[in-house]
């Protein structure tokens, strides 16, 4: 039974305890995620054909140790709880991995540079799967119920929106004018320790606060293939991961390239990406109660339909900004498709996973989110062969060689692939059916109900 009143589970974590992590866990990697193209590329200039092929190895890579990090958080039992430990051992790691990251030794060129980005890109993203594969199994387990559930996540998404407030929006004002300057890296290393410090700090309160349900980590211990073979098999893992991943890369390419998109196609300094990225910022945040309120009302399947055709008209407002003042304008429309994005999606996953519970009488979280990440890590292929494309169509290699079409170029980058992805999960979401919220026992270990045609989900259909 849950407390209405806090979102949590009398005598475990309080809603607000476990949602603040989200703001360490999201600090580093977006700070990575928004700054990599213009440190690696546009600064030291590494050729986007080989950012290209790293993104891919690198997600391929995490496509693999994903499921398996998973695993082995379902598998885990200690007296600390299932999840705990991971969090506590991979949140360090991902502090000194982004800080050697942003650490490229001057000298490095060519083979050297390459090297360099490719090694503690696999790395800063493969602590990450740890910490957000643990992190994410959390909110089922805790907040059973889907409108306690609800506001768990509206909180999270907020911490979130805060932490992407300082790691993307006032980053490019550290890194370029306060620490350092348009053409320098030293800013980036101070501001990779300052923000590695602030994370590391709130992901270990957030742990160390977390109270796991004890009798989810007393059953039998998962086995990997067999509960590989049945995720794979489950029809609605490919429908809701496909298009949630139309989502999640549109967004990718966004953090991406707005510094970019700021310096070459708006003509301006890359520190007004401040701007920009701070009002998309606010008005996500904002927005957050808002659609928390409409999934109450409309359930979670239909609002997340309407936040992707929100989304995408957002991105297409944003090509045809001239300034500053105009792409804020489009930005406000982004930013109000995004938030409904974050409200919801996390949400229809979890019915996913509910049903998972209930079907196989096994809480596999872990596993079933890492394989969730599969998707995620489309992220790297889709963004490195994007920014690659940009050579090919509009000459743009590198910062040493930025070619004459680079502001058309970061437009298409930022809003005409967004765009599209958007538009295509905005189309499929409508064939898209998801499980009832389950009633609270199905929150508990249950015996695996007997094979046959009861043993089939109730859908929530189109309303």
């Amino acid at each position: 039974m849950t407390d209405s009143g806090t979102g949590s589970i009398p005598g475990r974590t309080p809603a607000w305890r476990y949602a603040i992590g989200m703001f360490g866990t999201s600090i580093p990697i977006s700070m990575i995620k928004g700054s990599m193209i213009l440190y690696y590329v546009d600064i030291l200039g590494l050729d986007v054909r080989a950012y290209g092929v790293v993104m891919v190895i690198y997600a391929v890579i995490d496509a693999v140790d994903n499921p398996l990090l998973g695993h082995l958080s379902d598998r885990t039992r200690s007296r600390f709880g299932r999840r705990r430990p991971w969090l506590l051992v991979g949140a360090p790691m991902l502090v000194a991995c982004m800080i050697a990251f942003f650490s490229a030794p001057a000298s490095l060129r060519g083979a050297g540079l390459v090297l360099w980005f490719a090694v503690f890109a696999i790395l800063c993203e493969a602590f990450d799967s740890m910490l957000n594969a643990n992190y994410g199994a959390l909110l089922p387990e805790l907040y059973p119920k889907e409108r306690d559930r609800a506001v768990a996540n509206g909180l999270r998404q907020g911490f979130q929106l805060l932490a992407l407030v300082i790691s993307l929006a006032v980053t490019p004002l550290l890194t370029t004018e306060v620490f350092g300057t348009e053409e320098s890296t030293e800013g980036f290393r101070t501001t990779a320790v300052i923000y590695g410090v602030v994370a590391l700090a709130v992901i270990v309160f957030m742990a160390l606060g977390a109270r796991e349900n004890p009798r989810y980590s007393t059953r039998e211990q998962p086995l990997l293939l067999r509960s590989l073979w049945s995720i794979v098999r489950n029809p609605m893992f490919w429908t809701v991961g496909l298009t949630g991943a139309c989502y999640g890369i549109a967004m990718a390419l966004v953090l991406s390239g707005v510094q970019l998109y700021v310096r070459y196609s708006l003509g301006l300094p890359v520190g007004n990406a401040l701007f920009l990225q701070g009002v998309v910022i606010l008005v996500s945040a904002g927005g957050l109660a808002v659609w928390t309120r409409v999934v109450a009302r409309r359930g979670a399947l239909w609002t997340w339909r309407l936040a992707f055709a929100v989304l995408a008209a957002g991105f297409a407002a944003l090509f045809f900004a001239t300034g500053l003042v105009t792409a804020i304008a489009a930005g406000m429309l982004v930013g109000a498709g995004w938030s409904g994005m974050l409200a919801t999606n996390d949400l229809i996953v979890a019915r996913v996973l509910d049903a998972d519970a209930t079907r196989n009488g096994e809480h596999r979280e872990g596993l079933f989110l890492s394989a969730f990440g599969f998707f995620a890590r489309l992220n790297g292929i889709v963004t490195g062969l994007a920014l690659t494309s940009l050579g090919v169509f509009f000459g743009y290699n590198s910062g040493d060689d930025p070619g004459t079409s680079t502001g058309l170029a970061f437009r298409v980058y930022l809003c005409v692939y967004p765009f599209a992805l958007t538009v295509a999960g905005a189309v499929a979401a409508r064939f898209i059916s998801v499980p009832i919220e389950p009633p609270p026992t199905a929150a508990e270990p249950v015996e695996p109900p007997p094979a046959g045609p009861a043993d089939e989900s109730a859908v929530e259909g189109p309303r």
